[in-house]
């Protein structure tokens, strides 16, 4: 892409934010030569790069390229001969050890991040070469004794000639031919030898060889001939020490040379993850997404609605209704939601909906200056550049953009004093450019389109350019001024309005972005705001053609009627959620009283096997006693008592449920099953594939096919015990409303369900009295306190109705 137009839309700023977060040089470099790519394949690719790196600093936040550095200039000189510092190859080493600790901390998690996995794969960890650097230096960059034993004996010997010279020359210090001449009993080194100080007017009576003299002159400093040979033996040592240490750095120079294209492999593995950790970071950082990439050929949505042209808030509404469950659908190539300005606080940026390439293939955005409409440019061909280059965009995740074969804009004020071009020739030579460039699936983004010259000729050159622009296979976005712009935007195919919205309340745009409608005037009511005298406004006024006034008084009540549209879609939404939770409380609730009927029973049934088991026991002991004849009158009347009494218990426990009858076709009448609720019902009416079952006091509608048969045309028969009573008893329903009853009203209604509901079997119901001032509330819990069918009682969940409910339980029958 020409960087002419990367440059307009400020995507070197991106990258000079994208190269803050990386960690050494070469990664550096290659985030400031980041370009976008236009290979649908590449983009993709370099999208789920960033998604890998962000997810794998999540889980392993420890692990990164730290402590690298780029060695490849070290490398090159390793190839020319020259020796390598200890400082150098230090550096080398530590790249080496960081290099090995990612790929092998990579390594272990390939199958959660394949493309990161990749790139470590080619990193070298020079073993060798780590191990031989640090055997041979030490952290501080001292070369070891253990580096060679040429030098372990040298600094042997070196050490043991030390000891001896200065063993000697502390008895010369002490000796009476030396020491009363001393200017100070210390031992010094001048040139690289030792020397002790002598009294200027003295060092005719000390012999030896005079290295320096004090400043004052007061001091020499002189080698005394007794310790010449120890002098020179130290420094012979010395030198060998030097030209050893310097045969192990070229040695370890030369290994350096030969793994080097491993190591500058290395080096480029290692630049390129800390690239994909600094997208990653920059991701974190703009609380960005990955979006979805659309392709050539990928089918869209059609219009809801049948609409052939964008209307206002379409794709925004649909976004509310989905509320965010499930990804929008896809209409048009480009659908920007809540995108925001990469480069603007995103504490105080309005984000945006953008969508087009559906129903319509070029926007013109309308508006007041400052408004906005440059700012909804720019983030449009912003975003579709960092989408290209790889970068997650500050939009919801359920975005789409296509990969643009090029991104070409004009936006500013481009005027030239040394090429003497003015503002609207700057504009035109670069609009000539473009369209000498743009070609299908390129993205044209024009500011201020004909403007600085004559509003007529601007207005018309404007709209020719525009139907240019339709006849060829791309998206444009423009922003205008002109009022003639905004008609033909509505009458020509393939063109759609757009306006950034002003507030004249408080003279200030809001930065939002409305699709479908055009921008209004608000000069005359700016005016009125400001306190222009209202004579001149309505002279003002009074000039503009009535087919003018007509049209912003239009545009007025389509804004307000868009505007009640979105509350009321607002309101049934809430009331559709809140019917939703209450339904799904009321299925729990159902399957919880299904499921206590149900252990109810098979507690029965246990107890009774139970009980039989005992019989049985009881009856193989008599059988024992009969055949042994010890048994006595006593025992047996004993005996024949226990079996009467569990003959009865036993035909107390409530029945099985009696077995289905066979499939058959259903009839209004029939006790059936509905699966999904585990819940049995009377079947009401048949509609095709539908039905209505009764349950309990509610009625639901169903498919036919969750259906199962159990009683034809008659009631279920009583069941003995509670059971009996829950069957015989109508059911009062779950729960009981109060809200709008004053207090004497509402307490005698309260007993009266209560007491039905318990004889329904009931396991809990639902009291609603409403949250209002709470007297209500406390007078209902106040009752429930007190009634003696109530075993417990709590507020709802927020799901239930929250403190506008309150719970009850009853106690066991």
């Amino acid at each position: 892409m020409d960087t002419r137009y990367l440059h307009t839309l400020e995507y070197d700023k991106i990258l000079e934010r994208l190269a803050r977060h990386t960690s050494f040089s070469a990664s550096r470099e290659l985030a400031l030569a980041l370009q976008p790519s236009t290979d649908p394949a590449e983009v993709r690719y370099r999208q789920q790069e960033t998604s890998e790196a962000r997810a794998f600093q999540d889980i392993r936040p420890d692990v990164s390229v730290g402590g690298a550095r780029d060695v490849r200039p070290l490398v090159r000189r390793a190839y020319l001969g020259a020796t390598l510092l200890p400082a150098d190859l230090l550096e080398l080493r530590e790249t080496l050890i960081s290099a090995r600790t990612l790929k092998r901390a990579l390594g272990r998690l390939g199958s959660q991040f394949p493309i990161l996995a990749n790139h470590a794969q080619w990193i070298e960890e020079c073993t060798d070469l780590v191990d031989e650097i640090g055997r041979c230096i030490n952290d501080r960059g001292d070369v070891l004794d253990s580096a060679s034993p040429a030098l372990a004996r040298i600094r042997q010997e070196l050490a043991g000639a030390r000891d001896r010279l200065m063993e000697r020359l502390q008895r010369l210090i002490a000796s009476s031919e030396v020491g009363p001449y001393l200017q100070e009993a210390l031992i010094t080194q001048r040139g690289g030898r030792y020397v002790i100080p002598i009294k200027a007017e003295a060092k005719g009576r000390v012999q030896g060889i005079v290295h320096d003299q004090s400043a004052s002159g007061a001091t020499v400093f002189i080698e005394p001939l007794a310790t010449v040979e120890l002098n020179n033996r130290w420094r012979e040592l010395q030198l060998e020490e030097q030209h050893e240490i310097e045969r192990i750095l070229s040695a370890l120079t030369a290994r350096v040379a030969t793994e080097g294209a491993l190591i500058e492999r290395t080096v480029e593995m290692l630049a390129r993850l800390d690239l994909a950790f600094a997208k990653g970071r920059y991701s974190y950082e703009l609380r960005a997404v990955q979006p979805r990439l659309w392709l050539p050929g990928q089918p869209l949505e059609p219009p809801a609605g049948g609409r052939s042209r964008a209307e206002p808030g379409a794709p925004r509404a649909e976004a509310q209704a989905e509320g965010g469950a499930a990804p929008r659908k896809l209409r048009a190539p480009l659908q920007l939601f809540r995108a925001r300005h990469p480069l603007l606080p995103p504490e105080t940026v309005v984000p945006i909906d953008v969508w087009l390439g559906g129903d319509f293939r070029v926007l013109v955005i309308t508006g007041p200056n400052t408004g906005g409409k440059t700012v909804a440019l720019k983030t449009v061909g912003l975003l579709a550049l960092m989408h290209q280059a790889g970068l997650h965009l500050p939009v919801d995740a359920d975005s789409v953009l296509p990969v643009f074969t090029g991104v070409y804009a004009d936006i500013g004020d481009e005027q030239s004093i040394e090429q003497s071009l003015s503002t609207f020739s700057s504009h035109m030579s670069t609009i000539i450019d473009i369209l000498n460039r743009a070609g299908p699936g390129s993205l044209v983004l024009l500011d201020e389109l004909g403007a600085g010259t004559d509003p007529v000729e601007g207005s018309a050159l404007a709209r020719a350019i525009i139907r240019h622009l339709l006849t060829r296979d791309l998206l444009a976005v423009a922003t205008t001024h002109y009022s003639e712009l905004k008609l033909f935007a509505y009458a020509t195919p393939g063109v759609s309005n757009a306006s950034v919205e002003f507030d004249v309340e408080t003279l200030s745009p809001t930065f939002e972005l409305t699709i479908g409608l055009p921008g209004r005037s608000n000069a005359l009511a700016i005016a009125s705001r400001l306190g222009l005298a209202q004579e001149l406004i309505e002279e003002a006024r009074s000039l503009i053609s009535p087919q003018d006034r007509e049209a912003d008084a239009l545009l007025a009540e389509i804004k307000q009627a868009r505007e009640e549209a979105a509350l009321a879609l607002q309101r049934a939404r809430s009331a559709e959620e809140e019917a939703r939770a209450r339904a799904e409380a009321l299925a729990r609730e159902l399957a919880a009283i299904d499921e206590t009927r149900r252990q109810v029973i098979e507690d029965a049934r246990a107890e009774v096997q139970r009980d039989l088991e005992v019989v049985r026991g009881e009856l193989r002991a008599l059988s024992a006693a009969l055949a042994s004849e010890t048994l006595t009158q006593e025992w047996l009347r004993q005996a024949a008592d226990r079996v009467r009494q569990l003959e009865k218990e036993a035909v107390s426990a409530p029945p099985p449920p009696p077995p289905a009858p066979p499939p058959g076709t259903l009839e209004p009448g029939d006790t059936v099953l509905v699966t999904s609720l585990g819940q049995t019902g009377e079947l009401v009416a048949l509609d095709g594939d539908e039905a209505e079952v009764q349950i309990g006091s509610f009625r639901l509608r169903t498919q036919v096919a969750g259906l199962e048969l159990r009683h034809r045309g008659a009631a279920r028969p009583a069941e003995s015990g509670r059971l009996r009573v829950t069957a015989q008893t109508a059911t009062p329903g779950l729960e009981l409303d109060l809200r709008g009853r004053r207090v004497d009203e509402a307490l005698p209604e309260l007993d009266k369900y209560l007491d039905s509901a318990y004889l329904a079997g009931l396991p809990s119901v639902r009291i609603i009295h409403g949250k209002g001032t709470g007297t209500l509330r406390q007078v209902v819990r106040d009752a429930l306190a007190q009634h003696p069918l109530i075993a417990s009682y709590r507020p709802g969940e927020r799901e239930e109705g929250g403190d506008g409910v309150t719970v009850v339980s009853f106690v066991a029958a």
